[in-house]
């Protein structure tokens, strides 16, 4: 009955995740390939988290 009142855990997390790859796009524009790589890292790490929210 309440569930409209529970928040969304993986809405915080695809915040994130969009923030990482943002953040990475810019390093590799900057031509900063090891931030570049390190970043696109976290960001998959935050997409495992996110496909394991949402598994039933």
């Amino acid at each position: 009955m309440f569930s409209i009142f529970k928040r969304d855990p993986a809405k915080k997390l695809k915040k994130q995740y969009f923030a990482k790859l943002e953040q990475a796009m810019l390093a590799q524009r900057k031509g900063d390939i090891r931030t570049y790589s390190l970043l696109t890292a976290e960001a998959g790490e935050i997409d495992k988290q996110i496909s394991n929210l949402m598994q039933p």
